[in-house]
């Protein structure tokens, strides 16, 4: 895949300019603030028909009804009808393709030259007992249902306004509400996607291993069950030397139904007061210097447009690449965003293993849509098409190159804990709130963001850097993008320049020399668990 810019000049300039992917395709989109009007001549002679707004589709040569549309070197669609040259090309005059079938795959195919590794890069983070990483230092309150939200979310204020002050080597109290554990079927086969995704975030690096529990008490989701013996790692060698090295951390719970409770006040106060004991002991942490391979990083994007593909998540495929050579993690993720480049990541995984357990998890997902009657076309958004994506094959060929070159050597469920590194397949929803969720779950420490129509998303549990695809919109929300890798387009940077300043940018929030503009305003999304098994 290659980009190749028709003209040097800037979007914002008076001057026509037009972003054409790859030598063979027959459409290119306008880059130019505000798009182009019609009777705009573009470089090489071609005279628009219409008005094209920015990011959308420009027909390069007359597409006959029938027609096979290209981008990224790919069939995006075929023409409804006879397309003339300089016209706006746009979802409407589009029969999208159909889905590629998940057998005669290329599988671990391609076998790329191996690269060099890339040395000497640090960050300042928190060491964990169990060998994990921390990027922050965070009390988190964990659960069970969603019935004791809102008596936690009490306690956490008054411990963050009584409490935290006296810790301040601690960054946050958050509790983890979702709205799982009651009123569901707890014990069908997919069940198991929501307990283990809860309980993998309980124990995210960011937490140092300091788990809390908040019950009511009579929920199908208990305690016990969520966090069963042996799942939560020993928070340091005093458990150990008490009762020998075998042993087991003790389940903190306060059970809001316990008779001990009189009153409203009471609840409140035994969460207070357990919250003492586990800030207590995250305050001794300090930082320490750990090797950029201690990263875990899960990259995504949301409210994409045709810009998304171009600049900004090309620049974090670089980041990508940069990372795996820095042995460290990285997840891509949004099942319906890869599932029409399934061909190009089974050649790319190091092994056939690898390739058929992502052609599973796109199984599963498949029929699981199919189940709720839709396909991988339910994804785009009005939004996204509003930005210039015409359809899910577009869009799914811009957020794939996230994932950058580097093999894809393993491949997570959803809920799944992450165990190894390198470049990791984490098969989630689309959303942007279940697909964060669930690659906190699987434990990330830092998290990137691209957007081209813009979304103040964020998460309380790690670092969220946030990446512009435009530098309109790098301008008006300066406030709330991290990088604007919109100067791409611009002609004032390459994606490698902004590959890199991702890079280093990771570098200084994961040390906490700097803090995201969501960490600074304090923007965090709700979790969302995934949870395909029946509601009763």
């Amino acid at each position: 895949m290659s980009q190749a810019l028709q003209t040097p000049q800037a979007a914002g300039s008076a001057a026509p300019l037009t972003i054409r992917m790859h030598a063979s395709d027959n459409v290119a989109i306008v880059a130019n603030d505000g798009g182009l009007p019609v009777g705009t001549e573009l470089p090489g002679g071609l005279v628009l028909r219409d008005k094209v707004p920015q990011g959308h589709k420009v027909a390069l040569v007359d597409l006959p009804k029938g027609a096979v549309v290209l981008r990224y070197g790919v069939p995006i669609g075929h023409a409804l009808s006879d397309i003339a040259a300089g016209s706006w090309v746009h979802e409407r005059l589009l029969q999208m393709p159909d889905a590629r079938e998940l057998d005669n795959l290329p599988m671990a195919t391609v076998k790329p030259e191996p690269q060099p590794a890339l040395e000497g890069y640090t960050f300042e983070g928190y060491r964990n007992a169990d060998g994990s990483v921390g990027t922050r230092n965070i009390l988190a309150i964990t659960q069970t249902v969603q019935c004791v939200a809102g008596v936690t979310d009490f306690a956490v204020q008054r411990i963050k306004a009584e409490l935290l002050p006296r810790f301040p080597n601690v960054d946050d109290v958050v509790a983890l509400e979702h709205g799982y554990g009651c009123g569901v079927a707890i014990d069908a086969p997919d069940a198991v996607i929501p307990i283990r995704t809860l309980r993998h975030i309980s124990l995210n690096p960011n937490f140092g291993g300091e788990v809390m529990v908040v019950s009511l008490g009579c929920e199908k989701l208990q305690p016990e069950r969520l966090l069963p013996p042996g799942s939560i790692p020993l928070v340091d060698e005093r458990n150990v030397a008490d009762v020998g090295t075998s042993a087991e951390t003790r389940l903190d719970v306060v059970c809001l139904q316990d008779d001990a409770h009189v009153g409203f006040m009471s609840m409140v106060d035994s969460i207070v007061r357990q919250a003492e004991e586990h800030l207590e002991r995250l305050n001794a942490r300090r930082r320490v210097t750990v090797p950029a391979s201690e990263l875990v990083v899960g990259v995504q994007c949301g409210g994409s447009d045709a810009f998304s593909g171009v600049t900004a998540n090309p620049a974090v495929g670089f980041c990508t690449d940069l990372l795996v050579r820095a042995g460290a993690s990285v997840m891509f993720s949004e099942t319906t965003e890869v599932r029409d480049g399934i061909a190009q990541l089974t050649a790319r995984a190091t092994t056939p293993e690898v390739a058929q357990a992502m052609v599973r998890e796109m199984a599963w997902y498949d029929a699981y849509l199919k189940r709720g009657s839709v396909d991988r076309s339910a994804n785009t958004t009005p939004g996204n098409k509003k930005g210039g994506l015409s359809n899910i094959v577009e869009k799914a060929m811009g957020s794939i190159v996230k994932s950058g070159s580097a093999p894809i050597s393993n491949v997570l469920a959803p809920g799944e804990k992450l165990k190894h590194k390198g470049l990791t397949y984490a098969a989630t929803p689309a959303s942007d709130f279940i697909c964060g969720t669930l690659q906190l779950a699987a434990g990330m420490n830092l998290h990137v963001f691209t957007t081209g129509r813009g979304t103040p998303y964020g998460l309380a549990a790690v670092p969220v850097i946030k990446v512009a695809t435009r530098s309109d919109l790098a301008r008006r929300w300066h406030d709330l993008m991290d990088i604007n890798a919109g100067a791409i387009a611009d002609g004032s940077a390459s994606i490698e320049d902004v590959g890199w300043e991702m890079f280093r940018l990771m570098l200084d929030v994961a040390s906490g020399r700097k803090k995201t503009w969501a960490e600074h305003w304090k923007l965090h999304n709700a979790l969302v668990l995934f949870n395909p098994a029946p509601v009763t």
